[in-house]
Protein backbone atom coordinates (compact mmCIF):
# COMPACT_ATOMS: atom_id res chain seq x y z
CA UNK A 1 0.00 0.00 0.00
CA UNK A 2 2.90 2.33 1.12
CA UNK A 3 4.63 1.96 -2.76
CA UNK A 4 1.16 2.73 -4.34
CA UNK A 5 0.57 5.45 -2.29
CA UNK A 6 4.00 7.19 -3.28
CA UNK A 7 3.63 6.42 -6.35
CA UNK A 8 0.07 8.24 -6.74
CA UNK A 9 2.53 11.15 -4.72
CA UNK A 10 4.86 10.95 -7.41
CA UNK A 11 2.19 11.12 -9.94
CA UNK A 12 0.76 14.41 -8.57
CA UNK A 13 4.25 15.82 -7.95
CA UNK A 14 4.49 15.40 -11.67
CA UNK A 15 1.91 16.52 -13.06
CA UNK A 16 2.16 19.46 -10.64
CA UNK A 17 5.73 20.41 -11.71
CA UNK A 18 5.24 19.94 -15.27
CA UNK A 19 1.00 21.63 -15.42
CA UNK A 20 3.03 24.54 -13.75
CA UNK A 21 5.66 24.59 -16.46
CA UNK A 22 2.99 24.28 -18.98
CA UNK A 23 1.22 27.15 -17.41
CA UNK A 24 4.01 29.33 -17.32
CA UNK A 25 2.98 31.55 -20.03
CA UNK A 26 0.03 33.21 -18.09
CA UNK A 27 2.79 34.46 -15.53
CA UNK A 28 5.09 36.77 -17.96
CA UNK A 29 2.75 38.84 -19.09
CA UNK A 30 1.79 40.10 -16.03
CA UNK A 31 5.32 41.69 -15.44
CA UNK A 32 5.21 43.97 -18.27
CA UNK A 33 6.55 46.49 -18.94
CA UNK A 34 9.42 45.11 -17.63
CA UNK A 35 11.74 43.82 -20.61
CA UNK A 36 12.97 40.38 -20.65
CA UNK A 37 16.01 40.51 -19.46
CA UNK A 38 15.07 42.51 -16.40
CA UNK A 39 12.70 39.53 -15.76
CA UNK A 40 15.42 37.19 -16.53
CA UNK A 41 17.62 38.76 -13.68
CA UNK A 42 15.34 39.12 -10.85
CA UNK A 43 14.21 35.16 -11.82
CA UNK A 44 17.91 34.97 -10.81
CA UNK A 45 18.37 36.81 -7.56
CA UNK A 46 14.97 36.12 -6.63
CA UNK A 47 15.90 32.36 -7.65
CA UNK A 48 19.06 32.23 -5.30
CA UNK A 49 17.30 33.10 -2.18
CA UNK A 50 14.26 31.02 -2.52
CA UNK A 51 17.05 28.09 -3.03
CA UNK A 52 18.94 29.50 -0.54
CA UNK A 53 16.08 28.90 2.22
CA UNK A 54 14.85 26.08 1.32
CA UNK A 55 18.57 24.35 1.80
CA UNK A 56 19.02 26.68 5.27
CA UNK A 57 15.81 24.82 6.07
CA UNK A 58 16.67 20.79 5.16
CA UNK A 59 20.58 21.03 6.16
CA UNK A 60 22.30 20.11 3.09
CA UNK A 61 24.81 22.68 2.62
CA UNK A 62 27.85 19.93 2.64
CA UNK A 63 27.95 19.89 -1.26
CA UNK A 64 29.33 23.24 -1.49
CA UNK A 65 32.82 22.61 0.03
CA UNK A 66 33.12 19.64 -1.80
CA UNK A 67 32.25 21.57 -4.96
CA UNK A 68 34.52 24.21 -4.85
CA UNK A 69 37.59 21.83 -4.53
CA UNK A 70 36.26 20.02 -8.21
CA UNK A 71 37.17 22.89 -10.95
CA UNK A 72 35.81 20.60 -13.30
CA UNK A 73 31.97 20.49 -11.91
CA UNK A 74 32.26 24.26 -11.41
CA UNK A 75 33.03 24.67 -15.39
CA UNK A 76 30.13 22.48 -16.22
CA UNK A 77 27.84 24.51 -13.79
CA UNK A 78 28.84 27.38 -15.24
CA UNK A 79 28.02 26.08 -18.60
CA UNK A 80 24.78 24.96 -17.22
CA UNK A 81 24.31 28.65 -15.89
CA UNK A 82 24.72 30.27 -19.50
CA UNK A 83 22.32 27.79 -21.43
CA UNK A 84 19.41 28.20 -19.28
CA UNK A 85 20.10 32.17 -19.18
CA UNK A 86 19.67 32.12 -22.45
CA UNK A 87 16.35 29.46 -22.66
CA UNK A 88 14.90 31.44 -20.06
CA UNK A 89 15.61 34.40 -21.29
CA UNK A 90 14.43 33.98 -24.56
CA UNK A 91 11.10 32.00 -23.18
CA UNK A 92 10.19 35.20 -21.30
CA UNK A 93 10.57 37.17 -24.55
CA UNK A 94 9.07 34.37 -26.89
CA UNK A 95 5.72 34.80 -24.72
CA UNK A 96 5.68 38.79 -24.34
CA UNK A 97 5.99 38.86 -27.77
CA UNK A 98 3.43 36.63 -29.66
CA UNK A 99 5.73 33.88 -29.70
CA UNK A 100 3.93 31.28 -27.50
CA UNK A 101 3.20 28.43 -30.00
CA UNK A 102 6.40 28.73 -31.29
CA UNK A 103 8.34 28.36 -27.98
CA UNK A 104 6.04 25.76 -27.23
CA UNK A 105 7.59 23.50 -30.32
CA UNK A 106 11.00 23.76 -29.18
CA UNK A 107 10.15 21.81 -26.20
CA UNK A 108 8.45 19.57 -28.32
CA UNK A 109 11.30 18.81 -30.41
CA UNK A 110 13.37 18.83 -27.55
CA UNK A 111 13.75 14.72 -27.27
CA UNK A 112 14.95 14.65 -30.46
CA UNK A 113 17.22 17.15 -30.34
CA UNK A 114 18.93 15.30 -27.10
CA UNK A 115 18.91 11.94 -29.09
CA UNK A 116 20.63 13.97 -32.29
CA UNK A 117 23.16 15.17 -29.34
CA UNK A 118 23.52 11.59 -27.74
CA UNK A 119 24.46 10.46 -30.83
CA UNK A 120 26.86 13.42 -32.10
CA UNK A 121 28.80 13.80 -28.75
CA UNK A 122 28.32 10.77 -26.64
CA UNK A 123 28.68 8.20 -29.38
CA UNK A 124 25.30 6.91 -28.31
CA UNK A 125 23.72 3.96 -30.78
CA UNK A 126 20.03 4.72 -31.91
CA UNK A 127 17.46 1.84 -32.59
CA UNK A 128 15.55 2.15 -35.86
CA UNK A 129 12.28 3.31 -34.78
CA UNK A 130 14.61 6.18 -32.99
CA UNK A 131 16.67 6.62 -35.90
CA UNK A 132 13.31 7.35 -37.94
CA UNK A 133 11.69 10.02 -35.30
CA UNK A 134 14.68 11.84 -35.69
CA UNK A 135 14.33 11.91 -39.25
CA UNK A 136 10.67 12.75 -38.80
CA UNK A 137 11.40 15.51 -36.25
CA UNK A 138 14.07 16.78 -39.02
CA UNK A 139 11.26 16.95 -41.90
CA UNK A 140 9.18 18.84 -39.55
CA UNK A 141 11.69 21.43 -39.20
CA UNK A 142 11.72 21.61 -42.50
CA UNK A 143 8.57 22.33 -43.15
CA UNK A 144 7.97 24.46 -40.43
CA UNK A 145 10.74 26.66 -42.43
CA UNK A 146 9.03 26.63 -45.30
CA UNK A 147 5.92 28.02 -43.90
CA UNK A 148 7.52 30.74 -41.83
CA UNK A 149 10.12 31.39 -44.50
CA UNK A 150 13.12 31.27 -42.14
CA UNK A 151 14.28 28.00 -39.87
CA UNK A 152 11.87 28.35 -36.59
CA UNK A 153 15.03 29.68 -34.81
CA UNK A 154 13.30 30.70 -31.20
CA UNK A 155 12.52 26.78 -31.40
CA UNK A 156 15.43 26.11 -32.19
CA UNK A 157 17.40 28.13 -29.85
CA UNK A 158 15.12 26.88 -26.68
CA UNK A 159 15.25 23.23 -27.69
CA UNK A 160 19.35 23.08 -28.22
CA UNK A 161 20.11 25.17 -25.47
CA UNK A 162 17.86 23.48 -23.06
CA UNK A 163 19.61 20.01 -24.60
CA UNK A 164 22.83 21.02 -23.62
CA UNK A 165 21.41 22.34 -20.32
CA UNK A 166 20.43 18.60 -19.26
CA UNK A 167 24.35 17.26 -20.85
CA UNK A 168 25.47 19.70 -18.51
CA UNK A 169 23.31 18.69 -15.56
CA UNK A 170 24.03 15.04 -16.46
CA UNK A 171 27.81 15.02 -16.41
CA UNK A 172 27.50 17.77 -13.08
CA UNK A 173 25.14 14.78 -11.29
CA UNK A 174 23.64 16.97 -8.36
CA UNK A 175 20.28 17.14 -6.67
CA UNK A 176 17.50 19.72 -8.14
CA UNK A 177 17.76 22.01 -5.49
CA UNK A 178 21.79 21.99 -5.48
CA UNK A 179 22.50 22.12 -9.10
CA UNK A 180 19.94 25.23 -9.27
CA UNK A 181 21.53 27.08 -6.47
CA UNK A 182 24.91 26.10 -7.86
CA UNK A 183 23.55 27.57 -11.34
CA UNK A 184 21.64 30.94 -9.76
CA UNK A 185 24.96 31.47 -7.35
CA UNK A 186 27.14 32.10 -10.46
CA UNK A 187 24.18 34.52 -12.34
CA UNK A 188 23.70 35.94 -8.97
CA UNK A 189 25.83 38.91 -8.95
CA UNK A 190 25.93 39.40 -12.86
CA UNK A 191 22.24 39.45 -12.73
CA UNK A 192 22.49 41.59 -9.64
CA UNK A 193 24.81 43.99 -10.85
CA UNK A 194 22.56 44.57 -14.06
CA UNK A 195 19.60 45.88 -11.88
CA UNK A 196 21.83 47.90 -9.98
CA UNK A 197 22.68 49.42 -13.20
CA UNK A 198 19.16 49.50 -14.55
CA UNK A 199 18.02 51.76 -11.13
CA UNK A 200 20.95 53.95 -11.82
CA UNK A 201 20.21 54.33 -14.82
CA UNK A 202 16.26 54.95 -13.74
CA UNK A 203 14.90 52.55 -16.37
CA UNK A 204 14.10 49.55 -13.58
CA UNK A 205 10.74 49.01 -13.00
CA UNK A 206 11.26 46.79 -9.86
CA UNK A 207 9.78 50.56 -7.47
CA UNK A 208 8.23 52.31 -10.01
CA UNK A 209 6.22 50.19 -10.97
CA UNK A 210 4.46 50.03 -7.55
CA UNK A 211 4.21 47.45 -4.52
CA UNK A 212 2.13 45.31 -6.61
CA UNK A 213 4.47 44.70 -9.69
CA UNK A 214 7.72 44.84 -7.60
CA UNK A 215 6.06 41.39 -5.53
CA UNK A 216 5.52 39.48 -9.07
CA UNK A 217 9.02 40.06 -9.74
CA UNK A 218 9.87 38.69 -6.36
CA UNK A 219 7.84 36.35 -7.11
CA UNK A 220 9.62 34.73 -10.38
CA UNK A 221 11.91 33.15 -7.73
CA UNK A 222 9.04 31.07 -6.14
CA UNK A 223 7.80 30.25 -10.30
CA UNK A 224 11.21 28.95 -10.51
CA UNK A 225 11.68 26.86 -7.56
CA UNK A 226 8.41 25.22 -6.87
CA UNK A 227 8.22 23.49 -10.06
CA UNK A 228 11.31 22.12 -9.54
CA UNK A 229 10.95 21.08 -6.13
CA UNK A 230 8.36 19.29 -7.46
CA UNK A 231 9.85 17.42 -10.28
CA UNK A 232 12.53 16.43 -7.71
CA UNK A 233 9.72 14.59 -5.44
CA UNK A 234 7.88 13.18 -8.53
CA UNK A 235 11.68 11.68 -9.82
CA UNK A 236 12.20 9.79 -6.78
CA UNK A 237 8.75 8.30 -6.70
CA UNK A 238 7.99 7.29 -10.23
CA UNK A 239 9.84 5.62 -13.08
CA UNK A 240 11.53 7.40 -15.18
CA UNK A 241 9.37 6.33 -18.11
CA UNK A 242 6.48 8.16 -16.39
CA UNK A 243 8.27 11.15 -16.41
CA UNK A 244 9.51 10.62 -19.95
CA UNK A 245 5.24 10.78 -20.68
CA UNK A 246 4.52 13.82 -18.10
CA UNK A 247 7.03 16.08 -20.00
CA UNK A 248 5.39 16.61 -22.73
CA UNK A 249 2.58 17.96 -20.07
CA UNK A 250 4.15 21.65 -20.30
CA UNK A 251 4.31 22.08 -24.45
CA UNK A 252 0.83 20.49 -25.02
CA UNK A 253 -0.26 23.19 -22.32
CA UNK A 254 1.72 26.15 -23.88
CA UNK A 255 0.24 25.02 -27.23
CA UNK A 256 -3.33 25.18 -26.14
CA UNK A 257 -2.84 28.51 -24.77
CA UNK A 258 -0.95 29.84 -27.83
CA UNK A 259 -4.12 28.96 -30.15
CA UNK A 260 -6.67 29.39 -27.31
CA UNK A 261 -5.53 32.38 -25.06
CA UNK A 262 -3.72 34.38 -26.98
CA UNK A 263 -4.87 33.92 -30.39
CA UNK A 264 -1.93 32.99 -32.27
CA UNK A 265 -2.46 32.29 -35.99
CA UNK A 266 -1.82 28.28 -36.81
CA UNK A 267 -1.67 28.29 -41.04
CA UNK A 268 -2.14 25.05 -42.81
CA UNK A 269 1.64 24.60 -43.04
CA UNK A 270 2.46 25.22 -39.59
CA UNK A 271 -0.19 22.61 -38.66
CA UNK A 272 1.64 19.97 -40.96
CA UNK A 273 5.13 20.52 -39.10
CA UNK A 274 3.42 20.36 -35.81
CA UNK A 275 1.49 16.92 -36.90
CA UNK A 276 4.88 15.51 -38.24
CA UNK A 277 6.54 16.58 -34.02
CA UNK A 278 3.91 14.88 -32.75
CA UNK A 279 4.45 11.82 -34.71
CA UNK A 280 8.05 11.58 -34.05
CA UNK A 281 7.14 11.51 -30.22
CA UNK A 282 4.74 9.37 -31.11
CA UNK A 283 7.06 7.10 -32.25
CA UNK A 284 9.85 7.54 -29.10
CA UNK A 285 7.45 6.71 -26.80
CA UNK A 286 5.85 3.62 -28.18
CA UNK A 287 9.96 2.34 -29.01
CA UNK A 288 10.93 3.52 -24.95
CA UNK A 289 7.65 1.72 -23.74
CA UNK A 290 8.38 -1.24 -25.52
CA UNK A 291 12.39 -1.02 -24.95
CA UNK A 292 11.50 -0.87 -21.19
CA UNK A 293 8.91 -3.56 -20.77
CA UNK A 294 11.83 -5.81 -22.46
CA UNK A 295 14.34 -4.53 -20.27
CA UNK A 296 11.98 -5.57 -16.79
CA UNK A 297 10.70 -8.81 -18.88
CA UNK A 298 14.78 -9.85 -19.51
CA UNK A 299 15.48 -8.96 -15.66
CA UNK A 300 12.97 -11.12 -14.24
CA UNK A 301 13.82 -14.25 -16.32
CA UNK A 302 17.72 -13.20 -14.95
CA UNK A 303 16.18 -12.77 -11.63
CA UNK A 304 13.96 -16.33 -11.73
CA UNK A 305 17.46 -18.19 -13.27
CA UNK A 306 19.92 -16.73 -10.34
CA UNK A 307 17.21 -18.17 -8.20
CA UNK A 308 16.11 -21.36 -9.42
CA UNK A 309 20.42 -21.48 -9.61
CA UNK A 310 20.78 -20.82 -5.81
CA UNK A 311 17.81 -22.57 -4.65
CA UNK A 312 18.82 -26.73 -3.50
CA UNK A 313 15.56 -27.66 -5.20
CA UNK A 314 17.51 -25.99 -8.33
CA UNK A 315 20.55 -27.61 -7.52
CA UNK A 316 19.10 -31.22 -7.47
CA UNK A 317 17.06 -30.40 -10.79
CA UNK A 318 20.41 -30.09 -12.36
CA UNK A 319 22.53 -32.76 -10.81
CA UNK A 320 22.57 -35.85 -12.94
CA UNK A 321 19.95 -38.50 -12.79
CA UNK A 322 22.47 -41.28 -12.22
CA UNK A 323 23.58 -39.81 -9.25
CA UNK A 324 20.60 -39.17 -7.04
CA UNK A 325 19.28 -42.68 -8.36
CA UNK A 326 22.73 -44.74 -6.98
CA UNK A 327 22.78 -42.60 -4.03
CA UNK A 328 19.05 -43.92 -3.35
CA UNK A 329 20.22 -47.76 -4.24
Amino acid sequence: MKGKNEQRAGLLYGIGAYGMWGLVPLFWPLLEPSGAVEILAHRMVWSLGVVGIALLFLRRWAWVGELLHQPRRLGLIAVAATVISVNWGLYIWAVNNGHVVEASLGYFINPLVTIAMGVLLLGERLRPVQWAAVATGFAAVLVLAIGYGQPPWISLVLAFSFATYGLAKKKVDMGGLESLAAETAVLFLPALGFLLWLGASGDATFLSGGAGHGALLAATGLVTAIPLVCFGAAAIRVPLSVLGLLQYLAPVFQFGLGILYFHEEMPPERWAGFGLVWVALVMLTWDALRTARRTRAEALRLAVRAAEAASPTGASAASPAGSDTSVIK
